[in-house]
């Protein structure tokens, strides 16, 4: 049963929210116990990944579990998710994922909103994003194609390794890099190195979705042959 657009929404700004809450308050609480930045980029990690697992299993009934603007837009331009609710969900993850930083801040006693100064930016960046993004959106729509109930572990587990491969730490999600150039603190981004981070979000997946769409159909193709060849 498809949930109401209302419901959808919601639970995309929910989830968004509580995303990056989760994203900008470990790495708060990371930076703050543990003077080591190794050791606070695993803490950051693996809250991260485990709230996807919980975040995916639950929500992701209602509205997809997408809570990231370059998912929307592939499953947009896969039919599954018309051009109107994609932009609802894109919305509505913007939105959630500014008030995840809000409610970060206000947990730790911090300003509600801060310009980020913290420098991310450059080639090898922007590869990293493109690549995590591009990971990404494989991971899910290779899951979706094989194993649906894994999904929630297989993103959770995906994003906890691009976290340690990629030097941007995989951010891999332009809602989420929205509303960390609203904190100043460990999981920040400057505003002004925005546009290439997200350009290179988008890119990625994109090209996952040209690559999957190719690679997922190869074993109906085969099927196909071989009956073929069957009945000739």
């Amino acid at each position: 049963m498809i949930s109401s657009l209302p419901r959808r929404l919601a639970a995309e700004t929910l989830g968004t929210a509580f995303l990056v809450a989760t994203v900008v308050g470990s790495g708060i609480m990371a930076d703050t116990l543990a003077r080591d930045a190794a050791l606070a980029l695993l803490a950051n990690t693996l809250a991260t990944g485990a709230m996807l697992v919980v975040l995916i299993t639950t929500l992701g009934p209602i509205s997809g579990a997408h809570f990231n603007p370059a998912i929307s837009l592939i499953f947009a331009l896969k039919g599954d998710l018309s051009r109107r609710d994609a932009g609802v969900y894109v919305l509505g993850q913007v939105v959630g994922g500014i008030a995840g930083t809000v409610i970060a801040h206000a947990m730790f006693a911090l300003p509600l909103l801060q310009n980020s100064l913290r420098i991310r930016t450059g080639g090898a960046q922007w590869l990293s994003e493109g690549v995590a993004s591009f990971g990404l959106a494989a991971t899910i729509l290779a899951g979706l194609r094989f194993e649906r109930k894994a999904v929630p572990w297989l993103v959770g587990l995906y994003i906890c390794a691009a976290y340690w491969f990629t030097a941007s730490t995989s951010f891999a999600n332009p809602a989420v890099a929205i509303a960390r150039s609203l904190t100043d603190t460990f999981s920040g981004i400057r505003a002004i190195d925005l546009p290439g981070f997200i350009l290179a979000e988008l890119a990625g997946a994109l090209c996952a979705l040209i690559a999957m769409t190719w690679l997922l159909q190869a074993p109906a193709d085969n099927a196909a042959i071989q009956t073929a060849e069957e009945q000739s």
